[in-house]
């Protein structure tokens, strides 16, 4: 494992345009479930009912159901050495952007600064039929369904619903960072969930090296990953780090 850490750091450190891309096992630690997982979200509500865009619009009483348990455990989530390690790497300047497939704002909370959801942010609502955006902040915590100030319209999550377009803007600008790329760390995910999967084939198609950091072997695995380590996250990012500072 000495090895493929010290192989990592050396790639990251003659690299010009490292990117990231993260998936749910980065927050894991953080107290946050893969709701894909056996202890997941999607077990108790099917995503294809509860967050399907159509029923948002025709039922957001039961959308939000799940959206209260989903805030519930997101809100009790902070930021675990994982999160910290990628935001040095950025304030070191080896590392261009986050592109996330949370939506939990842990990125953010730790210190990285470019950072692009693929997925949207759970901490964000807006108004579908205005378009305005809120904070969470700044809604009353006790309303059991949130409403739009200015037309009292029940506000959504800024969260990318089954049924919905992933953001144009984050989906142009991961593509055009990925075939810039030289390396990418590949952190918590399978990708297999398209189109954020599609990142790292772009990378690897314009000769980056790429570095996967998983608990488990992928279907990266075997076809594109030049290197993999094994473990949890807030483990073996921190590790990672050290190596690239020493």
């Amino acid at each position: 494992m000495e090895e493929l850490y010290k192989q990592a750091a050396d790639v990251i450190k003659k690299s010009k345009n490292l990117i990231a891309l993260t998936g749910a096992g980065h927050s894991v630690e953080s107290g946050i479930p893969d709701f894909r997982g056996p202890d997941g979200l999607w077990k108790k509500y099917d995503p294809m009912v509860y967050a399907y865009i159509e029923t948002f619009k025709s039922n957001p009483v039961k959308s939000w159901q799940m959206i209260t348990e989903m805030n519930e455990i997101v809100e009790k989530a902070r930021p675990n050495s994982g999160h910290f390690a990628l935001a040095r790497l950025e304030a070191l300047g080896y590392l261009k952007a986050v592109i996330t497939q949370n939506i939990d704002n842990l990125h953010q909370e730790a210190g990285s600064i470019n950072v692009i959801e693929f997925h949207g942010n759970g901490k964000r609502l807006e108004c579908l039929k205005c378009g305005i955006i809120y904070e969470s902040d700044d809604i009353n915590e006790n309303e059991k369904l949130p409403k739009c100030k200015k037309c009292s319209d029940v506000l959504k999550p800024t969260i990318v619903f089954f049924g919905e377009a992933i953001p144009q803007a984050a989906l142009l600008e991961s593509m055009s960072l990925a075939g810039k790329a030289d390396a990418v760390l590949v952190i918590g995910t399978s990708a297999e969930v398209y189109p954020a999967a599609e990142i790292p084939y772009i990378a690897k198609r314009n000769s980056a090296t790429i570095i996967e950091m998983n608990i488990e072997r992928t279907s990266l695995t075997s076809s594109i990953t030049d290197i993999l380590i094994d473990g949890p996250i807030g483990t073996t990012l921190p590790e990672l780090l050290k190596h690239i500072e020493e």
